[in-house]
C-alpha cells in the first residue's frame, strides 16, 4: 500500500470506478477513496432499482395486455417481498463484480471518508494523507431537502426502494424526469399518483413530446397540477395533508414523494480551504477537460457542473484517464448531442436538439418532420395510445439535429440513430434507409 498513488479517486460511484479502473489499465497506481459500497446512487439508489421497478410496471402492463388478446390467466399483484429480494441479488452481483474488477486492476480500496488537505493531498478519517499529483472528485449527489414544516413526513427518492407494499395514495411533489418516472410505475403498480409541479413538466425536453406524455399520464388516471408550491405537511387521522396546494389535491395522502433535485455531496470535502470554486448549488465548477481552477484537481459526474447523467460521467471519468496516463493529449467528453432517455410510462427519449432551441439558436431554416402512430402491440390489445417521433432538421441539406420519440421501446431504439446524429445524419440519410417491418423504429426512416 503506497500514500504516494498517481491517482486518487474520491468516489467509488459509477464515475469514480470508471476513471479508477480505466487509469489501472494504462499503469497508473489508483487509490479509490469511498465509505460506501462499490457502484454509488446509479447501482445502490438510482438507475439500477428505478430501471427494476419499471420493469415490473411493464410487466404489470404486459399481464393486462396478454389477458386482452387471449391469454387465460388474470393478472395479479406484485409481490413486492419477493420482488425486492430477487432486486437485492441483482445488486449485489453487480457490486460483487465491481469488487473483483477493482482487485484484478490492483486498485487500493480506502473504506472511509476523506476531505482534501492540498492540492495534491487527501486526509482520510483516520488521520492517513495520501499524496497525488492528481485528484478527481467523483462523490455524486444526493436528494435535495428542503427546510419545511413536515418534510420528514414524505420520502425522497432513495427511500421509494426501501417500500414493503405500493402506497394506495400517494403525491409527488416536483416535475423533473425522477418525479415522471416514479409518477408512472407506481401508478402502474396499483397506487393513486398527484403530482404537484412548479412549472412544466421535464424541462429540457420537447415542448411537444412533453405534452404528449402528459396527455398518456391523463389517461392512465395520474392527475398533475401545475403552478403548486408546497409549504408544509401534516398528518391527520385521514393521512398526509399539504398546506398551500390547490384544493382537491391537498390530500389526504397516504405516501409523499419529494423529487425537487438533487444536491452535490461537495460540502464537506474540504474544498474552500484549498480554493476550489464551485457554483451556486455547490457542484465543482470544471472545463471541457474536467479540470477545476486548481491544478491537479479535477472533477466530474454529479459533484460537477457536468450534466448529471450516468453516462456522462463514465465517459468523462474514462476520457480523463486516457489523457493522464494513456498518451492521449487531446481527449475529454463531447458534451454536445448527448443521448438521454425518461423511463416514464411510455419511455421518451431524445437527442440533440429540440425544435426550440434548433429555431433560437439556427440561422438556417429549420424543418420539422412528425410520425404519430399506435404501436403494434397496443392496436392488437385495444389499447388508443399513439407515439409520437419527431426530426429536426436545418438547413438545405436539411442536416438532423433533433431526434424525440415517445412511445413502447424508445429507449433502446434510440441509441443507433444517436450514432448517425453525432456522425452528420441528414434526413436523406435516412430516406435511403430500408425499414425493418413491422417495427416501431421503421417510422423514423419513413418520414415525410
Amino acid at each position: 500500500m503506497t500514500p504516494h498513488p498517481d491517482l486518487i479517486v474520491l468516489g467509488a460511484g459509477s464515475g469514480g470506478l470508471a476513471t479508477a479502473l480505466r487509469a489501472a489499465e494504462h499503469g497508473a497506481h489508483v487509490a479509490l477513496v469511498d465509505p460506501a459500497t462499490l457502484g454509488g446512487t446509479c447501482v445502490h439508489r438510482g438507475c439500477v432499482p428505478k430501471k427494476a421497478l419499471w420493469f415490473a410496471a411493464q410487466w404489470e402492463q404486459a399481464q393486462r395486455l396478454a389477458v386482452d388478446v387471449g391469454f387465460a390467466s388474470q393478472p395479479g399483484p406484485l409481490d413486492w417481498a419477493r420482488f425486492r429480494a430477487v432486486r437485492a441479488r441483482y445488486i449485489e452481483g453487480i457490486e460483487a463484480r465491481y469488487g473483483e474488477r477493482v482487485q484484478r486492476a490492483n486498485v487500493q480500496r480506502f473504506r472511509q471518508r476523506a476531505r482534501l488537505a492540498g492540492r495534491d493531498v487527501v486526509e482520510l478519517a483516520d488521520g492517513t494523507r495520501l499524496r497525488a499529483p492528481h485528484i478527481v472528485i467523483a462523490t455524486g449527489g444526493r436528494p435535495r431537502r428542503l427546510p419545511l414544516p413536515g418534510f420528514d413526513l414524505g420520502m425522497v427518492s432513495d427511500d421509494i426502494f426501501a417500500l414493503s407494499t405500493c402506497p394506495r395514495r400517494i403525491a409527488i411533489v416536483g416535475g423533473g424526469y425522477i418525479a415522471v418516472e416514479f409518477a408512472g410505475l407506481l401508478q402502474a403498480l396499483g397506487s393513486e399518483v398527484t403530482m404537484l409541479a412548479r412549472e412544466q413538466l421535464l424541462q429540457g425536453f420537447d415542448d411537444e413530446l412533453v405534452q404528449a406524455l402528459a396527455a398518456h399520464m391523463h389517461g392512465q388516471g395520474i392527475r398533475v397540477r401545475y403552478n403548486t408550491d408546497v409549504k408544509a405537511v401534516r398528518r391527520t387521522a385521514a393521512g398526509l395533508l399539504l398546506d398551500d396546494a390547490p384544493t382537491g389535491v391537498d390530500g389526504p395522502y397516504d405516501a409523499l414523494l419529494w423529487a425537487v433535485g438533487r444536491v452535490p455531496n461537495t460540502d464537506d470535502l474540504g474544498l474552500t480551504a484549498v480554493g476550489v470554486r464551485t457554483d451556486k448549488r455547490g457542484r465543482v465548477q470544471v472545463d471541457a477537460r474536467q479540470q477545476t481552477n486548481v491544478e491537479g484537481i479535477l472533477a466530474i459526474g454529479d459533484a460537477s457542473t457536468d450534466r448529471a447523467l450516468t453516462p456522462v460521467a463514465v465517459a468523462a471519468g474514462r476520457h480523463l484517464a486516457d489523457r493522464l496516463f494513456g498518451g492521449q493529449p487531446d481527449a475529454h467528453l463531447d458534451g454536445k448531442n448527448i443521448p438521454s432517455v425518461v423511463f416514464s410510462k411510455p419511455p421518451l427519449g431524445m437527442v440533440g436538439m429540440t425544435e426550440a432551441h434548433a429555431r433560437g439558436h439556427h440561422g438556417e431554416p429549420v424543418t420539422v418532420y412528425h410520425s404519430r402512430f399506435t404501436p403494434m402491440q397496443w392496436a392488437l390489445a385495444g389499447e388508443q395510445g399513439q407515439s409520437l417521433m419527431k426530426l429536426v432538421c436545418v438547413g438545405a441539406e436539411e442536416r438532423v439535429v433533433g431526434i424525440h420519440a415517445l412511445g413502447p421501446g424508445v429507449d433502446e431504439m434510440l441509441q443507433g440513430f444517436a450514432v448517425a446524429l453525432k456522425l452528420g445524419l441528414r434526413k436523406r440519410d435516412l430516406d435511403a434507409t430500408l425499414a425493418i417491418h413491422p417495427t416501431s423504429s421503421e417510422e423514423l426512416v419513413l418520414m415525410r
